[in-house]
């Protein structure tokens, strides 16, 4: 990666354990989207951040930034305050629709307050089950269930 690279997101669906959330970092940056459809903090999952600022200063590393001593201070986490799931067991289909929106805009950065056109308190069942289709749709395409 050099400096053209500067602006690409790199998108981590991420288990906790059991529970579904999305991570879109700006390694260049040192920037982490989190996007969490229960609304939680990355502090509710301590070791996820561990893993992802010693993934990002390793990354650092090898290539030879020299930052002083920031160290992971200079990693900067934003919030993203995004739709939220209304049940214990859709968090893996909001992830899914979470990179799908930012893909599908083109978008470089993920706004704090999500974005314009997906702006909602929750997500409707057909857009859920819009998500469960495509990725029901990919899956017959890979031949993953035969």
């Amino acid at each position: 990666m050099d400096n053209k690279d500067a602006e690409k997101l790199f998108f981590i669906p991420f288990n906790t354990g059991g529970h579904w959330l999305l991570l879109a970092i700006n390694p260049i940056r040192e920037i982490v989207y989190y996007l969490d459809s229960l609304g939680n903090d990355w502090t509710t999952y301590p070791d996820t951040k561990v893993l992802i600022d010693t993934v990002l200063q390793a990354f650092r590393a090898q290539r030879d930034i020299q930052t002083s001593r920031r160290g992971a201070n200079s990693i900067t986490w934003i919030k993203v305050a995004c739709p939220q799931q209304r049940n214990q067991i859709d968090c893996g289909y909001f992830m899914l629709r979470f990179m799908r929106d930012t893909l599908a805009l083109g978008r470089l950065k993920i706004p704090t307050d999500y974005f314009d056109e997906f702006k909602c308190a929750f997500y409707t069942k057909d857009q859920v089950d819009e998500i469960k289709e495509e990725w029901c749709q990919f899956m017959i395409k890979l031949n993953v269930c035969s």
